[in-house]
């Protein structure tokens, strides 16, 4: 009663405004209003009579409900009043506008409000936040672990478990994953959108590394992979706050739900493969689902049939496939090198940084957001994928052309030279060679051009066209051991070409 007492002091002793008031007297701006007009009701003025108490001006205030017998004003269903207030554009005052067309002589707004307030606390199933239906979908890792055991070595295996929980309804997911790693992580979000059968229009992640590449509490950045799902689906990621639990409380509370009605009951069980592990999971999963909830005295399959999905976007014709990403420098040959496999770009943007996504069956290559390059995945090592387009109608075009290699390799000497001319004639297109000549020739950098150029004699004798092998030789000082047989001559043999004839081809 002491605050009341501040507030109408203040109201009518010194004519603070309610904005003062509510700062002054660490009070809501409405609760400041609401005992203001509750005194203008009591026709009570200030100063008070000395012979009001504050059990008298509390009664006065705050009338008590009436005794049993008496006439009681009719209550809503508040439990219907928080299914209404996840559905989007419904507020609690539209709600009571609504409840007084039905009930003329019910509760005002402000009391009905705090009615709400206090049947909400004392519900089992608190609503902290305001969820709108279909809005958020919240995920995570949940702590325990599941366990597989290898049949043929009895070795038992630890698996991460994916869960998410939509946030009005609470409907919750699970699988075991492979690891925590990017791809299971992505993988896993397909299988939850596609167990929901709809889309969510807001992803509440935690600040794992496989969403977030630097957590921020404005501006997180989340990594390549996970932006991409987010585009690909037209969905906004809102990563929750580091060390603010209230972010992510639905799939805390999803999590702990898994963990003690999923994970636990299959604790003791053995089971030989992730896909048995998961069946049992989505067993148990679909259970919980089913078990009533005493708040909204529904279960969270039903909330989500009557809330979430109406208010959900259909999933898209198309089904997302993970696709890794990385950064790569256009070499000289034209390519990017991806798992011992090369890839052409256009020629045009020899030395540029680019970004390569490697899907399971394409590998493409984005000079920024345009693609420039697509070519289908390869398994082989050491091979070459070049798309004719890619290739200059001229070497001249290009930064290094056969011409200007040999020339350099002249420097070093002839069997220089006589590597330089095998490698281009062992490759389809010369251009596949540049990269290799190149990394031999930059060798002369530590090792001196006289060392390569002996390195180059001893892979001319035995056969060699290739970077490492050179590399290799002059790391373990091969090049200053004797030959095993007489290095070839150079001078006379038929598939030397030699820089005249380079020369010559220019002229022409």
């Amino acid at each position: 009663m002491k605050k009341i007492r501040e507030v109408m002091r203040l109201r009518y002793d010194r004519g603070a405004s309610i904005h003062d008031i509510a700062t002054a007297c660490a009070l809501s701006t409405s609760t400041v209003s609401e005992y203001l007009y509750r005194s203008g009701a009591a026709k009570l003025g200030w100063p008070l009579p000395d012979e009001i108490t504050d059990e008298d001006l509390e009664r006065s205030l705050f009338p008590p409900r009436p005794h049993k017998g008496e006439p009681e004003r009719p209550l809503p269903d508040f439990a219907k009043f928080r299914t209404e207030l996840t559905r989007k554009g419904t507020t609690l005052l539209l709600l009571w506008r609504e409840y007084r067309r039905e009930h003329p002589d019910g509760y005002g707004y402000s009391r009905l409000a705090d009615l709400y307030k206090e049947w909400d606390k004392k519900s089992d199933v608190r609503m902290l936040q305001l969820h709108k239906a279909g809005e958020k979908l919240f995920v995570d890792f949940a702590g325990l672990k599941a366990k597989v055991t290898d049949p043929e070595t009895g070795e038992i295996r630890e698996f991460p478990v994916f869960v998410s929980a939509m946030g009005s309804s609470q409907m919750v997911f699970a699988r075991a994953c492979q690891g925590e790693d990017k791809r299971s992580w992505l993988e896993a979000h397909v299988l939850a959108f596609e167990f929901y059968g709809a889309l969510p229009f807001v992803l509440v992640p935690d600040n794992l590394k496989s969403a977030v590449t630097k957590p921020h509490p404005y501006d997180p950045v989340l990594n390549q992979e996970y932006a991409e799902l987010a585009r690909f689906y037209e969905l906004a990621v809102l990563p929750a706050r580091v060390r603010k639990p209230r972010d992510k409380a639905k799939v805390e509370n999803g999590v702990q739900q898994v963990e003690r009605w999923v994970l636990a009951p299959l604790r003791d069980r053995v089971f030989f493969s992730l896909s048995e592990l998961n069946e049992a999971i989505q067993t148990l999963v679909d259970e919980l689902n089913r078990r009533v909830m005493k708040g909204p005295n529904a279960s969270r399959a039903e909330l989500f049939a009557a809330e979430d999905l109406p208010a959900m976007r259909p999933l898209p014709a198309e089904r997302y496939v993970f696709a890794e990403r990385k950064t790569a420098k256009i070499a000289p040959d034209y390519h990017v090198e991806i798992e011992g496999h090369k890839y052409s770009a256009p020629y045009r943007y020899i030395g540029k940084q680019v970004d390569v996504r490697i899907a399971f069956q394409t590998v493409e290559i984005f000079d920024g957001t345009q693609k420039i390059a697509s070519h289908k995945r390869s398994s082989q090592r050491r091979g070459f994928t070049t798309e004719a387009s890619h290739m200059p109608e001229k070497h001249a075009h290009a930064k290094w052309t056969p011409e200007r290699l040999t020339a350099w390799a002249e420097s070093f000497g002839p069997q220089t030279v006589h590597f330089v001319q095998r490698v281009l004639d062992s490759k389809e297109h010369e251009e596949h060679g540049f990269r290799t000549i190149l990394g031999v020739l930059r060798l002369a950098k530590r090792y001196s051009e006289n060392r390569v150029e002996a390195a180059c004699a001893r892979a001319n004798v035995v056969g060699a066209t290739n970077y490492g092998s050179v590399k290799s030789m002059l790391e373990k000082n091969l090049d200053q051991a004797a030959l095993p047989m007489e290095a070839p001559p150079t001078s006379t043999h038929e598939n030397v070409r030699g820089a005249d004839y380079y020369k010559k081809e220019e002229g022409e």
